[in-house]
């Protein structure tokens, strides 16, 4: 792979990265400055209403992939990308500098939910437009391996604020940590935002999308209209999105809830067993992106599906009795390694589902209602069952989950050797059912 190649996956990515870690340390920095923009007295009060704000960012993030899907269907995939860090530098800015509840009263909360609001906006549209240029920069037969730095720059960007919290807790006291030490990170995360915004502005828009003759021709480009043109394939983006997400939850941000809570390990050892096992995974993630584009996606999104589906709940079981940190770690990384399957290549196979004139807002938008279903209530529903005296029912519900996907898995099309610049138009020559789920593709 070539040094091109190369700098279109680090510029396609780079956001991810930053946006992750943005929205990593609101939720890992809350505890310090949750009282600072509500009344004191009530630090349990002050935090849920804090993290009620961090919620809305996941309302709005199937709002950002609409809107966002459009701009990158209608304007090209270089301007919703550039748009989305715009956004993310806005909310990371406005966090860094929003005032006190003592200094402004509840005109620091109104900052702070703008804030989220711009931030699930960006994250919305950041994870579509990535997955697109990274599908259509690359070269036919690399389109896995370069869509799997998808997952990593992710990963990256959530042990980047891992690792970030942890030297801060080393080296600054805990009242500097609630009185002004908190808005370091999010000064960090505007500062990485300005500097991928400066890589974007430079980059080339895909060859697939300026080779497109419709691309200026067609008023219902980027709609939801052209979207129900293709509403099988916007339901199978839901349906194979669902089991993957809710593992992923389960074993990323959950993970070291579950390890010192259920599992009764200490904080810092199981905080330790999740930066060992996310470090390790996304190490992995570029050789099960290769492996795809030799083998095809469906080999391995079956291969997570079997696994998470009667894997699931015995990793659970034991994890919960690990007792100590290799133990727990081995269990982790077994589970991480079949969800593998699904985060390395989940991006390319969605981007090849559709068409270049609806690519964008077809990844997006039923992308981000799946996660928003499934992701962002996956550690709500581990704490619902948990609070109600049945936690194993939540390694059933993951596993059901799973279970959905994998018949999604074994009825689709392969998407491997598919023509970017040709799909859904061969279809409309023909006039037959290629294109559709379950529809076979020839390799």
């Amino acid at each position: 792979m070539g040094r091109e190649q190369w700098k279109k996956i680090w510029v396609g990515s780079a956001g991810n990265m930053v946006e992750w870690f943005d929205w990593f340390v609101y939720a890992s920095f809350a505890v310090y400055f949750a009282d600072s923009f509500f009344p004191k007295g009530n630090d349990t009060a002050n935090l849920m209403n804090t993290m009620g704000i961090f919620a809305v960012g996941f309302f709005m993030r199937p709002v950002g992939g609409w809107v966002l899907g459009r701009v990158g269907d209608r304007r090209g995939r270089k301007a919703a990308l550039t748009l989305t860090v715009t956004l993310m530098s806005a909310s990371a800015v406005l966090i860094a500098v929003a005032p006190t509840y003592g200094v402004a009263g509840y005109g620091g909360v109104a900052v702070l939910l703008i804030a989220r609001m711009l931030q699930g906006l960006s994250v919305g549209g950041e994870y579509a437009a990535s997955a697109t240029y990274l599908t259509e920069a690359s070269a036919p037969g690399r389109r896995g391996f370069a869509s799997s730095f998808q997952y990593v720059s992710m990963t990256a960007g959530q042990l980047l604020g891992l690792g970030l919290q942890i030297v801060l807790q080393r080296t600054l006291s805990e009242d500097a940590l609630h009185s002004w030490a908190w808005r370091i990170p999010f000064i960090i995360g505007a500062l990485g935002a300005a500097i991928v915004f400066y890589l974007r502005r430079n980059m080339l828009e895909t060859e697939v999308y300026a080779a497109d003759d419709s691309a200026n021709a067609d008023p219902a480009r980027g709609t939801l209209k052209a979207l129900l043109a293709h509403k099988r394939e916007a339901f199978l983006v839901i349906a194979l999105t669902m089991g993957g997400t809710v593992a992923y939850y389960t074993y990323t941000t959950y993970l070291t809830k579950y390890l010192s809570g259920s599992a009764g390990l200490p904080k810092p050892t199981a905080s330790l067993v999740s930066f060992c096992a996310l470090f390790i995974f996304m190490c992995i993630q570029p050789l099960a992106g290769k492996l795809s584009d030799r083998i095809g996606r469906r080999p391995l999104l079956i291969t997570f599906a079997v696994g998470s589906t009667f894997l699931t709940v015995p990793i659970m079981t034991l994890l919960k009795h690990a007792g100590s940190f290799w133990p727990a770690l081995g269990l982790s990384l077994l589970a991480l390694v079949v969800v593998t399957g699904y985060t390395s290549i989940n991006a390319c196979v969605k981007a090849e589902l559709f068409p270049t004139g609806i690519r964008a807002l077809g990844v997006a938008l039923p992308y981000a209602i799946a996660n928003a279903l499934f992701g962002g209530t996956a550690e709500y529903v581990a704490l619902w069952f948990k609070e109600g005296g049945i936690e194993s029912g939540y390694y059933w519900y993951v596993a059901g989950c799973a279970a959905v996907s994998l018949i999604v898995y074994v009825t689709m099309r392969e998407t491997r050797s598919i023509d970017l610049h040709r799909v859904g138009k061969q279809d409309e020559a023909a006039g037959t059912d290629r294109g559709r789920v379950g529809a076979p593709v020839a390799d």
